[in-house]
């Protein structure tokens, strides 16, 4: 594969179009606000005017774009990939989305002749930028191995999951594990400062222990230097925590925790905090709690 179109480039999807076209590849690229594809291009990626455009000239696409509507029309919509990509041409969605949407887009992607894949990423923002994302992917095996040198460039642990669907899946329970975790975060920072303790000095002694976990050793620190910067933007998470809520319910699965995350980031979305980092749930606790 020489041709590869890259589709969405906001916080993540910018740096990971970056390390394929650092990486040798005829990049071609398309965002709704061209803006955002100007760095790119001065580098030397091939702006497209749009989806059909981009499709037709690539062996593979990557798409990684909002919002589980965003990825229906991309994919199934009229002037969508399915409808304008070449036989054999290599769909990897990197979207974080639904699970059933992933699987309609393989069973339509494989009546036409083209190879889907579902790839979401965790890392956010730090993992995007150095090429370290975690990336789960879900669809036929052999079309995996085939585009792991793309996966490669972008991210250091990359594990297939299984069928259609399974790298959705995946990255739900990681949205999940991260919901109640990002509570625990706020909540020993929030006590640190309260009880009058330096909280960098807490976190030189907590992140290492059995407290550990990459939200409190990446997001901690931003909390306390008040940067709420989007690493990952807050109506994200909502969307994902709701996809997985759904998805929770139809397995017959409660999920206490994730709701009560879900509660506390709607509200701060409701405050108009929604285009903050998820580590914006600080406020929750140090803004609207004195």
């Amino acid at each position: 594969m020489k041709n590869i179109g890259f589709i969405g480039l906001g916080v993540m999807g910018g740096s990971m179009a970056r390390h394929i076209l650092e990486a040798g590849y005829t990049l071609h690229v398309y965002n709704r606000t061209s803006e955002k594809a100007k760095l790119l291009v001065e580098k030397g990626a091939i702006w497209e005017e749009n989806v059909a455009s981009l499709a037709e000239k690539c062996e593979c696409v990557i798409t990684i774009v909002g919002f589980p509507r965003d990825v229906e029309e991309v994919y199934l919509g009229a002037k969508g990939l399915l409808e304008n990509a070449k036989t054999g041409t290599y769909l990897i969605d990197m979207t974080t989305s639904s699970p059933d949407l992933a699987v309609r887009i393989h069973a339509a992607a494989q009546k036409k002749g083209l190879k889907a894949l579902d790839a979401p990423v965790s890392g956010g923002d730090r993992g995007a930028r150095e090429g370290t994302l975690s990336i789960m992917v879900g669809g036929e095996l052999e079309d995996f191995e085939v585009v792991r040198p793309l996966f490669e460039v972008m991210g250091k642990n990359i594990v297939y999951q299984g069928a259609a669907g399974s790298g959705q899946h995946t990255k739900m329970a990681n949205q999940i594990a991260i919901a109640s975790n990002m509570i625990g975060v706020c909540e020993a920072v929030s006590y640190a400062i309260k009880a009058g303790l330096d909280p960098d000095k807490v976190l030189e002694s907590i992140a290492q222990g059995a407290a550990g976990s990459w939200s409190l050793s990446n997001l901690a620190p931003r909390m306390i230097a008040g940067d709420f910067n989007p690493g990952f933007y807050i109506k994200h998470f909502i969307k994902d925590m709701r996809i997985a809520l759904e998805s929770a319910d139809r397995l017959g699965l409660d999920t206490p925790g994730l709701e009560m995350s879900l509660s506390m980031y709607k509200k701060l979305a409701h405050e108009g905090y929604e285009d903050d980092g998820t580590q914006a749930l600080f406020r929750f606790y140090n803004e609207k709690k004195k």
